[in-house]
């Protein structure tokens, strides 16, 4: 696994001491959370996108921890590593085939079924039911909002090759600060769209990466509590879908206009990064 080729490496290279925690030291929440890539997605599939249009070969290279130059001044406390079910090793397939690449992460998404102890559930056809919208009011609350956490997190992850859960997992961790049973049955279903759709992931194919195509839509109002708008927009370079995105707007929209506007200005400040580029 490369999590534990990752943790030898770090105790191989003596990057810490480990030392029992003061009884009197406060450990923050946050030692707990997720990491954050260095790399954007979008990075990696514009990437590959051009690698498969100019049939480029692919050479991995993996470095194994990054702490070979710096050293800390102040001392910092951290969980003992947990190679639990869930590693947030994001295991990112990428296979060549006649057609073009294909990115996959499987396995990670068993590894998520697993953690919640869903892998038996019957497979939904639909992440999300598109009628009702979520709300923050409701009387009960989700008993283990650490799991629910976790499983919102993952999901974020899962959508670097599923565009097709985006809008879904987006709405569920608008709730994370306090989620409630409602909450936890849409992050549910979202699990068992995934489980009966292990094998789909993104394929890219040969194409001529001169032109760059941006499609963008909004709702208005659509946010129950807020009444604030979502927009969303994808990104094709060429015929390879590169980025997308499915955020709540910053601001509340006073018209259907204004709120697709403030998604066109989303889209365009994406794209003129590419723009640049290329």
């Amino acid at each position: 696994m490369a999590m534990e080729d990752e943790y030898k490496a770090l105790i191989k290279n003596q990057t810490w001491e480990l030392v029992p925690r003061p009884p009197n030291v406060h450990v923050g929440v946050d030692c707990g959370d997720t990491f954050s890539p260095v790399v954007k997605p979008v990075t990696i599939r514009t990437v590959l996108s051009l690698d498969v249009s100019n049939a480029w070969p692919i050479h991995q290279l993996d470095v194994k921890n990054a702490f070979l130059h710096g050293e800390l001044e102040e001392t910092v406390y951290m969980h003992q590593l947990d190679l639990g079910p869930l590693s947030y090793f994001l295991g990112i397939a990428v296979t060549r085939y006649a057609g073009g690449l294909f990115l996959s992460q499987k396995k990670y998404a068993e590894e998520i079924i697993e953690r919640a102890s869903m892998s038996s559930c019957r497979p939904s056809a639909t992440p999300v039911d598109t009628k009702p919208k979520l709300s923050a009011t409701s009387t009960s609350p989700f008993k283990d909002p650490s799991l629910y956490r976790s499983l919102a997190g993952a999901l974020q992850y899962l959508t670097f090759t599923r565009p097709d859960i985006s809008y879904a997992v987006q709405q569920i961790c608008l709730f994370m600060h306090n989620p409630m049973e409602v909450h936890m049955n849409d992050l549910k279903r979202i699990v068992r769209y995934i489980k009966g759709t292990l094998d789909h992931g993104l394929h890219l194919y040969p194409s001529k990466p001169t032109t760059l195509i941006s499609y963008t839509d909004a709702d208005w109002g659509g946010s129950l509590d807020t009444r604030r708008s979502t927009s969303g927009y994808c990104v094709f370079l060429g015929d390879n879908l590169i980025s997308w995105s499915a955020k709540r707007q910053a601001t509340m929209s006073r018209s259907s206009a204004e709120a697709e506007y403030r998604g066109v200005a989303n889209v365009v400040v994406e794209s003129f990064g590419y723009a640049i580029c290329f």
